[in-house]
């Protein structure tokens, strides 16, 4: 954030050129909008579905705003082995385009993005917006390597066609022998 007032433009180019002039007293006045969702973002959290604080960095909406639901999963690592252990419990208020058809065909791949990267897959599940999974994946790799990666799921249809529908991400830096139980956020999947 760049402090625009006077004192802090010793030498630099005169703002008051552009269109507004941001150190004049009308700006006091105006409102910031939410460049998607046109609402006053003044506060710095909302509340969601279930009436917990999200901030707003943390809301992604698409442009019919429609939620592409949750990711549940657990992690934990056993240091005696060097083993992580990645349990994909279950997918919720999960939506899917049309062009999937009703009941598509549905599993989530998982990827460590090692330099090596590694690779699984959950087996395909009917789709509706609850699936459970309940599949546990075993890796052996020493905690080191996997503090400077992230894991990436991607929620993918298998029938028709495999398409991948929504995808969403976890850094693995606070892995620990403590089960860990996340919710993430499943968002369109990257161009």
């Amino acid at each position: 954030v760049s402090d625009l007032r006077p004192s802090a433009l010793p030498g630099s180019l005169d703002v008051s050129r552009s269109m507004f002039d941001l150190r004049s007293p009308p700006h006091r006045f105006m409102k910031r909008y939410d460049s998607v969702s046109s609402v006053p973002s003044s506060t710095s959290s909302r509340k969601d579905s279930q009436g917990s604080n999200r901030s707003l960095d943390t809301i992604t909406l698409s442009g019919d705003e429609r939620d592409f639901g949750r990711l549940n999963v657990k992690l934990c690592y056993v240091s005696s082995v060097e083993q992580i252990w990645i349990t994909v419990l279950h997918c919720k208020d999960l939506s899917w385009p049309s062009s999937c058809g009703e009941n598509p065909r549905i599993c989530v791949k998982g990827i460590l993005t090692l330099p090596k990267p590694v690779h699984f897959r959950s087996s395909a599940k009917e789709g509706c917006s609850d699936i459970e999974f309940m599949e546990t994946f075993v890796f052996a790799i020493k905690l080191q390597s996997l503090q400077a990666v992230r894991l990436v799921f991607k929620i993918q249809t298998q029938t028709p066609r495999k398409k991948t529908i929504g995808e969403c991400s976890l850094a693995l830096r606070e892995l620990s022998s403590q089960e860990s139980s996340h919710w993430l956020d499943i968002s369109p999947p990257s161009k």
